[in-house]
C-alpha cells in the first residue's frame, strides 16, 4: 500500500491511501481543540444503486447522485484514547488473520 503525505488547507497533516477495492481513504491529523484527534476512514462515500432500479435490463451498481446539501459522514474522528483501544484489536489482526 503506497503512503502518500501531505498537508491540508489549513496545514494538517494527511496521510492518503487506498483500500483493498481502491477506495481513497485517509488519515488526518484534527483540528478539534479541546482533545489531539484524528480522522480516518474513506474520503468519498460513493454512494451506488443497483442498476435494476433505475435502468431496464440494469445490471450491477451504478453510482447514485446525492443533493449537495446532504452529509454522508465516512470518516471516524478518533480521540487518542479511542485509537489506543482499538490498537489490540489491530495488532490481533496484523499477527493472527482475526479479531480477538
Amino acid at each position: 500500500m503506497e503512503l502518500e503525505e501531505g498537508y491540508t488547507s489549513r496545514g494538517f497533516k494527511i496521510i492518503h491511501f487506498q483500500d483493498l477495492y481502491g477506495s481513497r481513504c485517509s488519515i488526518q491529523k484534527s483540528s478539534l481543540a479541546t482533545d489531539d484527534a484524528i480522522w480516518f476512514g474513506v474520503d468519498d462515500a460513493d454512494p451506488k444503486i443497483m442498476a435494476s432500479k433505475v435502468q431496464e435490463n440494469g445490471v450491477g451498481w451504478v453510482k447514485y447522485p446525492i443533493p449537495e446539501d446532504v452529509l454522508l459522514a465516512t470518516r471516524m474522528h478518533l480521540t487518542r484514547e479511542q485509537a489506543k483501544q482499538l490498537l489490540p484489536i489491530l495488532q490481533e489482526f496484523v499477527e493472527t488473520g482475526e479479531l480477538f
